[in-house]
């Protein structure tokens, strides 16, 4: 499996509990975070769901 790093670049204030939650579950907190994850189907999913809060690039 291919891995990807995703960063907080947005903060996370007057966004929806669904996407706050989501940032939570990929394990950001703060911005300018990093972390590594296996690009599974579940992990794009949740990515995408934030890919206004993010970036991503290949690992």
């Amino acid at each position: 499996m291919a891995k990807i790093k995703v960063t907080k670049q947005k903060s996370a204030i007057n966004r929806t509990k669904r996407q706050k939650l989501t940032l939570e579950a990929l394990g950001l907190k703060k911005i300018g975070q990093t972390v590594e994850h296996e690009a599974t189907p579940n992990i794009m999913g949740m990515v995408k769901k934030v890919k206004h809060l993010v970036s991503v690039e290949e690992a």
